[in-house]
């Protein structure tokens, strides 16, 4: 058991969500979409299951009571009954073969719309009838059928000699000819038939076909003598039902019915006495089992015809589209009858689309694993399905393999759209799953990067002209994109513009009504008709989807961003991207989107915590070619802001690091562009981006600031920055003020001998508002906050006294820093140098002004004092924490500070005593 446990555990992927699927199953069962199929189709299996079961029983009856029993007595029964065993041993039979089963006896297809290709051929048939052609039509259901169809009517109308005749005759062929033609799949002929019938060219195609079908079978009909008119009609609707079966079901039931109910009145011949005394009950028995299996055969083959019903529900509760989604619907309907014919009808429900679309995932058949691909698509955009399918895919690892390995670029023509929607559906697996346990997922992913890519250039010193290998020819290229170009699906239906009516007393009942019947009408059209396929957008490149997938990874688990570390090649293809003179084969918006994508990904990638954090964001910034490219984007006026705000994103996350913090201020071009981002933040913003990118450009100034004296110099040279800092920290926005704080606090620190009396004068106008909010903010803010007002007291002492005696706040202030520090003497990775600034503005105030010890004294300092003392981290020794992580150690260590403040607040001490004595 143990050992069964163990082998379970080990197929089974990572996921950290388990328990969060797991209690949702029973929500998700009970929304799931494909309810009302499985239990129309579970109906259905029943009732023939039930047929079947009369008929075995009839079959045993038959061979064991009336051959067995009575083979000398019986008269004409022996036919009918021998008949009828064949019959039912042919259905028994073929059951061991699927497709023979399907062919002859199944339920599911027994009625099928014969559809215009039944109505050609019905065309066609009854005319070579009339003209006793010996000829065979043998492409009746090809391209050109519908124009030989036309075609057998010429002779007849011409021994008929009639203008009228032959006028309609003309104008049919011409119809005909040109509805055909524009089913030939040439550019020019395709712009042209969209042009004429708009978005609904293929329901008008065959709506014209179907019309012109029956005005020949019309038309048939009126050209033969009165005589041979009802023979005709007859044979049309007799051929009409024949092409309507789709099998021998429905023709055998009535065959069963029709013998069975002849012969169940009473059999004569059989006096019931000696041999014959059971004979006429058995015979009965026999009869009414076969009339019985008919009949229920019947009632499943006309209920079958219904199912269109809970299909169409399905296309529409399961978010298919298009042609393909009717055809997925109409799989999963045939699966789900398949698997309640051979497993039981009352066995617990364990058919889903979930199972349907891995079973096909997990075929050999290309189109197959499209449609099961398809499906997952569609089931991991919409919650009670992702949960499903989430849960399944939880405990398969098989199946998790073969999505993954679908990435694998191949040479078959099929493959390109298969590896699109394989790379679809993993960029959405990818933010709830750990992929590390599925072996080369990282390097399949990576190749998703290299798609359509051109050849690299080879250095004249460097490479041999033999070294060259093309992952890919041009031809293959060029044919992978015209697949995925075709599969982008229909186009979407032009709104209709509806005329509004003035309502009037004398007309508003008449309004109401057609407003009624036009709602009503609306949603019976909306219910029936097939929700359009989206198109595919520039988002869904390969290249695009693999940095999706890479993004979700890194995002979801660092077990994921170690296997992502591990791909050597995987991070310079990212920044790859970053550059406007881009190696793939594109146009500009799609270049737009990659960038778009590198960006992101390269943001989450770079604010990874932890030993892997350092790594990754190690690896992106010693790329040679990094800089320059974020430079580039914020240089460049016809980027959207939102391409800015990553640019920033990253520059802050990889200033983190003090080295890189030093590279990035050499390239003075980028301070002044994120300086420039930062400070046009006036006016309204219209959207969320607009807001963000001031903020995020400010975070990556702040974080170029740390300890770095030379960019706190370059930032100086911005005109009246301090002011534009100030006004920011007055305007009371949180959304700005705590980034202009830690900005101005790191000027002060490292850039005093550059600050102006100007400057001097806007720190002396922000002080009260920062001693106000100091009384206020907790955590991290109130880190922010101590520490510039610890600047300002150490850079104009003079002023900050006096603000603390004009507005009487000494001993309040005094107080809030003391509790501050009781309330934070446990560190904290959010905010690790809190207990420091409140060390450091303490030791300031008490240098200006030796007086406010006594107020520290009054709240009890030297205890607090003593507990930091005790309570010592090694993490307060950094100004960043970024998980378990430290970055820019602290100068001066954290129990110096303390022994200074003892220190001041002894020698205040001695001082009283002395002059008290």
């Amino acid at each position: 058991m143990m050992a069964g446990d163990n082998a379970a555990a080990e197929h089974r992927i990572d996921d950290i969500q388990a328990p969060a699927l797991k209690s949702g199953q029973a929500a998700t069962a009970a929304t799931a979409p494909e309810n009302w199929v499985n239990y129309f189709v579970r109906f259905l299996a029943l009732i023939e299951r039930v047929g079947n079961a009369l008929g075995t029983m009839a079959f045993t009856w038959a061979t064991v009571v009336l051959l067995s029993g009575y083979p000398s007595v019986l008269k004409s029964d022996f036919g009918y009954a021998t008949g009828i065993i064949f019959l039912e041993a042919t259905r028994m039979f073929t059951r061991n073969n699927r497709l023979d089963y399907q062919l002859f006896f199944r339920t599911r297809g027994a009625f099928r719309p014969s559809g215009w290709n039944g109505l050609i051929f019905l065309c066609a048939g009854v005319l070579r009838l009339r003209l006793r052609i010996c000829s065979r039509l043998r492409r009746s259901i090809s391209l050109w059928s519908p124009v030989v169809a036309i075609l057998l009517l010429g002779p007849s109308l011409y021994r008929k000699n009639s203008l009228a005749m032959w006028i309609v005759y003309v104008l049919l062929v011409l119809i005909v000819l040109l509805v055909t033609i524009s089913r030939l799949h040439f550019p020019i002929i395709i712009n042209l038939v969209h042009a004429a019938l708009g978005s609904k060219h293929v329901f008008w195609r065959q709506f014209i076909l179907n019309s012109c079908m029956l005005l020949v079978i019309v038309i048939s009909v009126f050209m033969v003598d009165k005589s041979y008119r009802s023979w005709i009609i007859i044979l049309d609707i007799s051929t009409w039902a024949i092409v309507s079966f789709g099998n021998l079901q429905i023709p055998a039931a009535l065959v069963r019915v029709v013998i069975a109910g002849l012969r169940l009145e009473e059999p004569e011949g059989y006096d019931g006495h000696g041999d014959t005394t059971h004979l006429v009950s058995s015979l009965n028995i026999f009869y009414g089992m076969v009339f019985g299996q008919g009949l229920i055969y019947i009632m499943a083959g006309i209920l079958e015809v219904f199912s269109f019903i809970p299909r169409r529900s399905l296309v529409h509760r399961g978010g298919f589209t298009g042609q393909w989604g009717v055809e997925s619907v109409n799989l999963y309907y045939a699966y789900a009858f398949d698997t309640y014919m051979e497993g039981g009808v009352f066995a617990p429900n364990r058919t889903s689309l979930g199972n349907f679309a891995m079973d096909y995932l997990n075929s050999d058949l290309s189109k197959n694993q499209l449609y099961g691909l398809r499906m997952m698509h569609i089931f991991v955009q919409r919650d009670p399905t992702r949960a499903q399918l989430m849960e399944k895919l939880t405990t398969s690892r098989q199946t998790m393999a073969r999505l993954i390995g679908l990435l694998e670029w191949t040479s078959r023509n099929d493959h390109a759209t298969i590896r699109l929607y394989a790379a679809k559906v993993n960029a959405e697996l990818a933010k709830s799953f750990r992929f590390v346990t599925v072996p080369g997922t990282m390097q399949l992913v990576s190749t998703l990067l290299d798609a359509d890519r051109k050849p690299k250039r080879g250095h004249p010193l460097l490479d041999a002209d033999d070294d060259q290998d093309h992952f890919v020819d041009t031809a293959e290229r060029q044919e992978k994109r015209q697949d995925a170009a075709d599969d982008q699906g229909q186009r979407q239906e032009p709104v209709w513009d509806t005329n509004t009516l003035l309502e009037t007393p004398t007309r508003s009942t008449h309004i109401n009504n057609r407003r009624s019947i036009h709602r009503i009408w609306r949603r019976i059209s909306e219910y029936w008709s097939i929700p359009k396929e989206q198109p595919l957008t520039d988002d869904d490149l390969l290249p695009a989807l693999g940095m999706s997938i890479v993004y979700n990874l890194a995002g979801f688990d660092q077990n994921n961003c170690v296997e992502i570390d591990r791909v050597t090649d995987l991070i310079p293809k990212i920044i790859g991207f970053t550059s406007f003179r881009s190696t793939m084969v594109n146009s500009e918006a799609q270049q737009k989107v990659l960038l778009k994508s590198s960006l992101k990904v390269l943001q989450r990638l770079t604010s990874i915590e932890g030993e892997i954090g350092i790594t990754l964001r190690y690896r992106i910034s010693k790329h040679p070619f990094l800089l320059r490219n974020l430079a580039e984007i914020l240089g460049d006026n016809s980027s959207k802001q939102e391409l800015w705000k990553l640019v920033a994103g990253i520059i802050r996350n990889i200033a983190i690091d003090t080295d890189t913090s030093k590279e990035i201020g050499h390239m003075q071009v980028l301070i002044t562009r994120l300086m420039k981002a930062f400070l046009n933040s006036n006016g309204p913003s219209s959207t969320n981006v607009d807001c963000l990118l001031p903020k995020v450009a400010g975070q990556a100034l702040a974080m170029l600031a740390l300890e770095n004296v030379h960019n706190c110099f370059l930032m100086l040279k911005e005109p009246e920055f301090i002011n534009k800092l100030k006004n920011m920290i007055l305007i009371r926005d949180d959304k700005y003020i705590f980034v202009a704080a830690s900005l101005m606090r790191n000027l002060c620190l490292h850039a005093q001998p550059e600050l102006t009396e100007s400057d001097l004068k806007e720190l002396s106008h922000t002080l009260r508002e920062v001693l106000e909010r100091i009384m206020e903010a907790e955590g991290a803010e109130l880190e922010i906050l101590i520490g510039l007002s610890s600047q300002i007291c150490r850079v104009i002492p003079e002023e900050f006294t006096q603000e603390l005696e004009h507005g009487q706040i000494k001993r309040r202030l005094v107080k809030r820093l003391v509790d501050a520090l009781n309330t934070n003497m446990k560190p904290n990775a959010h905010c690790p140098g809190i207990r420091r600034v409140i060390l450091e503005q303490s030791i300031y105030m008490m240098e200006c002004n030796s007086r406010y010890a006594n107020y520290f004294e009054e709240f009890r300092m030297m205890d607090t004092l003593t507990m930091v003392e005790v309570t010592l981290s090694r993490a307060e020794n950094y100004i960043v924490i970024l998980g378990d992580a430290g970055f820019m150690d602290c100068s001066t260590p954290l129990f110096a500070l303390v022994d200074r403040a003892r220190e001041l607040m002894g020698r205040q001490w001695l001082q009283g005593i002395t002059s008290a004595n």
